[in-house]
């Protein structure tokens, strides 16, 4: 098994000073880490009930759409604005270091579906919240959040309290 904590590279002061940037690159080039991460993200789902498999442009995409595929599922994309080209529905949001806004096609999902999300990183939760929000207005279900990494001292599981959240590869410092 390989450790995944080990393939995944930390880079200080990246985007700005005092962050410590846990860059995927290095683990999306290690054809084992990649698909120990895919397997493990897999694995979390294989005995949960849902239709759907929702993933954050761009990263939740590269994690997104191979879980799905593994789990013969389907993939909706949330995507930055702009991007989408039917109907959307959209949601403003807080980043660890700023804000921005995802939408998601309006008709993407239907009442009583489920769905679980997979990206790469949860730090504050705010992004995994917002596409949580978008899910449920229009009567849908979010089961399960799984991400590769998770950032634990900026608190994410307190962002997403009443949500199933699983992680992979846990850090201490932001």
């Amino acid at each position: 098994m390989v450790d995944l904590k080990q393939s995944i590279r930390t880079i200080p002061d990246f985007p700005k000073k005092g962050i410590l940037f846990r860059d995927i690159t290095t683990l999306l080039k290690d054809p084992e880490a990649l698909h120990e991460s895919i397997d493990q993200l897999a694995g979390q789902l294989k005995d949960v009930d849902f239709d759907y498999v929702i993933g954050p442009e761009s990263r939740g995409f590269i994690f997104g759409v191979p879980v799905a595929y593994a789990l013969g599922k389907g993939f909706i994309p949330i995507r930055k604005p702009g991007k989408l080209p039917a109907e959307v529905i959209s949601m403003d949001y807080d980043l660890e270091y700023g804000s921005n806004r995802l939408e998601m096609h309006k008709d993407a999902l239907k009442p009583g579906d489920k769905v679980v999300i997979v990206d790469d990183l949860v730090a504050t939760g705010g992004t995994a919240k917002a596409m949580c929000k978008m899910v449920e207005s229009v009567g849908a279900k979010v089961v399960s959040l799984n991400f590769v990494i998770e950032l634990v001292d900026l608190k994410p599981r307190k962002t997403l309290e009443g949500y199933n959240v699983n992680s992979l590869v846990q850090y201490e410092g932001a």
